[in-house]
């Protein structure tokens, strides 16, 4: 078997050498390797296979059990624990990379250097700087490079836009940006917890720590924790905030000039490390954005998760204008006058020719072709982490000094009354629980780093992280 080391030490030069001399034409079939086969990656990998001309040629994924599960849905693809054996698979056009956040950025640069196309999943990073490294390997290598974020093929979204050309309700005057849904503690151990016997432990980690894992459950829960995921920030944030970034400033902003950030992990008492509970503000020089997610109930002993002005329920983004507000999640929106009367209803696919648009522009070798550019979905990964790098700061929660963070915007201090609302309903007392409140991160939008007196060594530190000797990312990629 190859060693890390040997493979990383390959010569970048041979991978694009291959590259060139393997140009698709309109009728061959396309072989795709699926990395990473939970659910979202065997839900991938189906939705690949529906394209006409796409053969899912290669299962991957460090558990044996995930593996043994996908290879009775495509019993004709080839098998294997460790990803370098894709890269190493001449035969291999693309890769879908559906694996845990911490593997994203690089499972991806392999594969470009490797010669393939990618599909990766939302957030596209685990952090910034690892971000800006994956849109330099699409660029070095002419990779084609989907992010895994489905809206952006909906075409809902372009009749949204023209309605708003319209100002049928007037201005926009700013967003709010909500995720309210149920989720759960995942438990706290006494002792680390033991990976599954059927998975490759070191595989897995890749690039994250060998830290003891505290957690009941193996799969999906590293969401919740720092070293893997990004919190439901991460999690739901990128379609949100990526439909935002669409929608609203029609990816005229990369990234917002400041963002702060509050919240906390309340009522669980587990291993998680990331908020249930947070609400941000983000300073765009131009329309001021909200954000505000719940993983509570909205009461306690109530099985349903909270809502926002009952008239919105389930909303995901609301567009607020001088003569009305649009409402909208996947799939679907409601454009509203100021007196509540509905003006239009939009229905969308939910994105469901996302993965065609990928296979269509490995066709092409056009990028432009692509709706979710991997550059467009590094930005609206980077609102969340900027999210997150602010709460992960964060100091004692102080309501007055919160409310006068951000001056002379009503809509701030409404968050902060529903976030207090929502501690109420869930029978918590704010002044016994471990609240933070971020500092105002000013942000080099160019430079995609913080300056002026938030950039502190301790802040810059997020924009990164430490990789496990053999599996680091790259600096110059």
């Amino acid at each position: 078997m190859t060693s890390r080391r040997q493979f990383i030490s390959r010569s970048a030069l041979a991978f694009t050498a291959l590259s060139a001399s393997r140009v698709l034409g309109a009728n061959n079939t396309i072989r795709i390797a699926s990395i990473g086969l939970g659910g979202q990656g065997l839900g991938n990998a189906g939705r690949m296979a529906k394209v006409p001309g796409v053969e899912i040629a290669y299962l991957c994924d460090p558990d044996t059990a995930a593996l043994d599960k996908a290879k009775k849905v495509f019993p004709n693809a080839k098998t294997t624990q460790d990803l370098r054996k894709v890269m190493e698979d001449k035969s291999i056009d693309a890769v879908v990379v559906s694996t845990g956040n911490h593997w994203h950025v690089l499972a991806s640069i392999w594969a470009m250097q490797a010669g393939k196309d990618v599909y990766v999943e939302k957030p596209v990073s685990h952090n910034i700087w690892e971000g800006r490294k994956l849109v330099e390997a699409a660029r070095k290598y002419n990779r084609i490079v989907q992010g895994g974020t489905q809206q952006r093929s909906d075409p809902l979204q372009e009749e949204i836009k023209a309605f708003l050309d319209a100002e049928t309700m007037g201005k926009i005057k700013y967003v709010r940006c909500n995720h309210y849904s149920m989720r759960a503690s995942i438990g706290k151990r006494a002792q680390p917890l033991t990976p599954p016997a059927t998975v490759d432990y070191d595989i897995w980690l890749g690039p994250a720590k060998d830290e003891p894992i505290y957690r009941e459950k193996f799969h999906y829960d590293w969401h919740w924790n720092w070293n893997t995921g990004n919190g439901e920030m991460g999690n739901w944030g990128p379609h949100i905030l990526d439909d935002l970034r669409n929608v609203v400033f029609r990816d005229k902003v990369a990234l917002p000039k400041r963002v702060i950030a509050g919240g906390g992990r309340f009522a669980w008492d587990d291993a998680g490390e990331t908020p249930n509970t947070h609400f941000a503000y983000m300073d765009t020089g131009s329309i001021p954005v909200i954000v505000d997610f719940h993983n509570l109930p909205r009461q306690k002993g109530v099985k349903a998760p909270d809502v926002y002005l009952r008239r919105r329920t389930g909303a995901f983004l609301i567009i607020e204008c001088e003569g009305g507000y649009y409402t909208g999640s996947r799939g679907g929106g409601t454009a509203f006058d100021s007196e509540g009367k509905k003006l239009h209803i939009f229905k969308g696919d939910g994105g469901k020719n996302h993965a065609a648009n990928f296979i269509d522009a490995i066709r092409s070798r056009k990028s432009e072709d692509l709706k979710g550019e991997v550059e467009k979905i590094h930005f609206s990964s980077a609102w969340c982490h900027l999210a997150n790098n602010s709460y992960r700061l964060g100091q004692k929660y102080n309501r007055e000094q919160a409310e006068a963070a951000v001056k002379d915007f009503q809509p701030w201090n409404d968050v902060i009354a529903d976030f207090h609302q929502h501690l109420i309903k869930n029978e918590l007392d704010a002044s016994k629980l471990d609240i933070k409140m971020g500092p105002m991160l000013e942000i080099d939008v160019a430079k995609e780093t913080f300056i002026g007196d938030t950039a502190t060594p301790e802040a810059l530190a997020l924009l990164t992280r430490e990789y496990r000797p053999g599996f680091e990312v790259p600096k110059a990629v």
